[in-house]
């Protein structure tokens, strides 16, 4: 057991280190394609890259620029889902068992209110559902730098996500002006470090359960998903109250 856990530290050190691979992302399909493999090779940390957030051209009293502030964001998402890469290898190497016979059924879980295997199998496998329901995801071509994402022949999310063609290739998108619309989208320089620092505490929760696996405190999967849940809720519990606070302030 010792073995195989250097081994899948060694794998994480050396998927976060090694130069960036190149993925196709040359059409809206190749670039859903992408993702998923950037979730097989373990490379989380770029699935940021692959959303397209546009920034006005504002610098804050303290001389950071929206742009900045915004990449900060990006940087913690990159290492909170590199965090959750480790976390989910180390849970797939720990319960193998309790992966394939507790989890492979969505009927199963959380049926009694018992979210521990929810929580756990998210843990474990975080883009299974996509690869699940792959089918069910197709993309339509406006033939205008843009496309849309269809759930069942259906807009996603009311057309809430779309995709959009730059010069880096194609990327995800969000309808911008209804997104600044909101009263809870970030529009400070404190805001935006709200936003980073509630990724940050995540990414730092994670690290918590990843010692808790190494100690071998748990007894199944579902145990350590409940534990995951308590852990990771309250950490965005708090940071999300701070950025209540601070919306209800202005």
């Amino acid at each position: 057991m010792i073995k195989l856990g250097m081994v899948v530290v060694m794998s994480a050190v050396f998927a976060a280190g090694c130069a960036k691979p190149e993925y196709d992302t040359s059409t809206p399909e190749k670039t859903i394609a992408a993702i998923q493999q950037m979730a097989v090779d373990g490379r989380l940390d770029l699935i940021p890259t692959m959303i397209e957030i546009p920034v006005r051209d504002v610098t804050f009293a303290d001389g950071v620029t929206e742009e900045s502030a915004v990449g900060d964001v990006r940087e913690k998402a990159a290492e909170m889902l590199t965090q959750l890469w480790r976390v989910s290898k180390k849970l797939q190497a720990r319960f193998p068992g309790d992966l394939t016979e507790e989890l492979k059924d969505g009927k199963n879980m959380g049926g009694r209110g018992d979210f521990g295997p929810i929580v756990a199998g998210v843990l474990a496998n975080p883009f299974s559902f996509i690869s699940q329901q792959q089918a069910r995801l197709s993309v339509l071509d406006m033939e205008d730098g843009t496309a849309a994402l269809l759930w069942d022949d259906e807009p996603l999310l009311e057309g809430a996500i779309s995709m959009i063609e730059t010069s880096d290739g194609w990327k995800f998108t969000f309808p911008y002006s209804v997104m600044q619309s909101s009263e809870y989208f970030p529009d400070s320089r404190e805001e935006w470090a709200v936003v980073a620092s509630m990724l940050l505490s995540v990414e730092g929760s994670l690290g918590d359960f990843e010692d808790e696996i190494d100690q071998g405190k748990f007894r199944n999967l579902s145990h350590a998903g409940e534990r995951a849940g308590r852990l990771l809720g309250e950490s965005v519990i708090v940071q999300s109250a701070i950025y209540a606070m601070m919306k209800r302030g202005k």
